[in-house]
């Protein structure tokens, strides 16, 4: 048996979460099973948590997009009992059984090796989150940045993105102006490495004017919507803007002007099945370039049973920086 935390739908279709015993047999099949140490909570989880229960179809469920831990049994040869090894993505805690549990069984391919040097521990105080930020600075360097350019922005620092986001591109030398609509998240944000503390209003407002003056040498985008609109029109020529969420909303009222005019780029970043190659670069290079003691100020350790009321804060913007669980607590 294997604790794990099961959501369920009550009588009257609304949902509940607990912490309960698990057996093995009632994993998904997969070719992987994987003693689960840490995961982590992210927006997603949230939702899956919630009164909508989020992505989830069928019930019970065991959320947790993220994990990590050590292979008990493989029937892949790239796998072995007693390698580390970490997952993000692929619908795992969405349409399939999650990280939320002492046991998760999985795709081998769905896997990669724990970078040398790195805890698991560290592995999900990065998460989908670092994952994502890194990337997006790949993307963002494949596209001609370096640092000594200019600032470089991110909006929504103060979240999972956001937070690793700023921290790693400060350890790459870069300078960072981060983004925040809480005053509070200042100090924060410094201690991550940003150089200036961008007020959200300042860039709240609407497209006034196609082009303005340019500002940004690269972006890290987390909001889209309005904001998203109004940065690109900010980009220095020839720059780019990794798009990584939408928490502004979907809808953006751009135009086609910074495109043309100046040769802006936007960047769309999907994390959720990027090939294997790639995943396992992006996570090497999170273990050489992350300042990993920069992580310890932005998490927060926390257990199953914590899960539920966490969930309900991160849904309602209280959470800053990045949870991280103990399965085992």
């Amino acid at each position: 048996m294997a604790r794990a935390l099961v959501v369920e739908k009550t009588q009257d279709g609304a949902t509940q979460a607990s912490v309960q015993d698990i057996a093995a047999t009632q994993l998904p099949p997969g070719a992987v099973t994987v003693a689960v140490e840490f995961s982590t909570l992210n927006y997603k989880d949230a939702l899956c948590m919630g009164s909508g229960g989020g992505m989830v179809r069928v019930w019970p469920h065991v959320p947790g997009i993220d994990f990590a831990g050590v292979v008990e049994q493989s029937d892949d040869p790239r796998y072995a009992a007693g390698d580390r090894v970490i997952l993000t993505g692929w619908r795992v805690g969405e349409a399939r059984w999650g990280g939320y549990a002492e046991l998760a069984r999985v795709q081998a391919d769905w896997l990669v090796p724990l970078p040398a040097g790195m805890t698991t521990r560290q592995a999900m105080a990065v998460g989908t989150a670092g994952f994502t930020a890194m990337l997006a600075l790949i993307a963002l360097e494949a596209h001609g940045l370096h640092p000594g350019q200019g600032e470089v922005l991110v909006t929504g620092a103060a979240g999972g993105v956001g937070s690793v986001a700023t921290a790693l591109l400060a350890g790459q030398g870069y300078e960072v102006a981060a983004v925040t609509g809480r005053p509070e998240a200042g100090d924060y944000l410094r201690a991550l490495g940003a150089a200036r503390i961008v007020p959200r209003a300042e860039l709240a407002g609407t497209v006034a004017k196609p082009l303005e003056s340019e500002r940004w040498a690269g972006c890290i985008d987390n909001v889209g919507g309005a904001m998203l609109a109004r940065l690109l029109g900010q980009m220095r020529a020839h720059a780019s803007v990794a798009a990584v969420g939408l928490a502004g909303g979907a809808e953006v009222p751009l135009k086609i002007t910074p495109f043309l005019l100046r040769g802006v780029n936007l960047l769309g970043i999907h994390s959720v099945d990027v090939p294997y190659i790639q995943r396992v670069m992006a996570w090497n290079r999170i273990a050489s370039d992350l300042p990993m003691d920069r992580l310890e100020p932005m998490v927060q350790n926390c257990g199953l049973a914590n899960l539920p009321e966490l969930g309900r804060a991160i849904l309602g913007g209280g959470i800053r920086g990045r949870v991280v669980v103990d399965v085992r607590r």
